[in-house]
């Protein structure tokens, strides 16, 4: 239960602050954070990750319930294990984050965005906390799968010395 309670909050925080964005500024108003490197600003996305694949809302929409889907029967499985506790905790950031831009596509066809960073004259894509939470939780499913990769079982451990070179 208490991963679905994370893949939760990372839904509400996410839902708050687009909510607070969208009512505070109008669109193209910015704050700045951190001089001219960090910003908050209003934007609208009708596309996916760096605006590709623009109004394309029904294909994003089928595509998040066929993951949200996937990720909770997937959940499910991992959570049952008591060796991969960042698995799941990576999966419900995934789940918080996919779940929070599913509903404002779905509702609105668009996705409020509002964290901009500016690296000299680039401007990378401005993102929201969706966003934020889908890759710090593919990050922690990458180092998950690492350092699962790297562990060996008791059975491997005991035929290395078995092997023949």
């Amino acid at each position: 239960m208490w991963y679905y309670i994370l893949a939760l909050i990372a839904f509400l925080v996410d839902q708050s602050t687009k909510f607070m964005i969208a009512k505070q500024l109008e669109i193209g108003e910015e704050i700045p954070v951190i001089g001219n490197f960090f910003l908050i600003t209003s934007s609208r996305n009708r596309g996916a990750a760096f605006g590709i694949l623009p109004n394309q809302r029904w294909f994003f929409v089928v595509v998040t319930v066929v993951v949200v889907i996937a990720i909770i029967w997937y959940m499910q499985r991992v959570r049952k294990s008591s060796s991969r506790k960042l698995l799941p905790v990576a999966l419900s950031l995934v789940l918080g984050g996919a779940i929070g831009n599913f509903l404002d596509r779905a509702l609105n066809g668009e996705v409020v965005d509002f964290l901009m960073f500016n690296f000299g004259s680039y401007t990378f894509p401005i993102f929201n906390i969706a966003d934020s939470c889908i890759v710090v939780g593919v990050a922690l499913i990458i180092l998950d799968s690492l350092i699962d990769l790297n562990k060996t079982t008791p059975e491997s451990k005991s035929q290395e010395g078995n092997e023949i070179v």
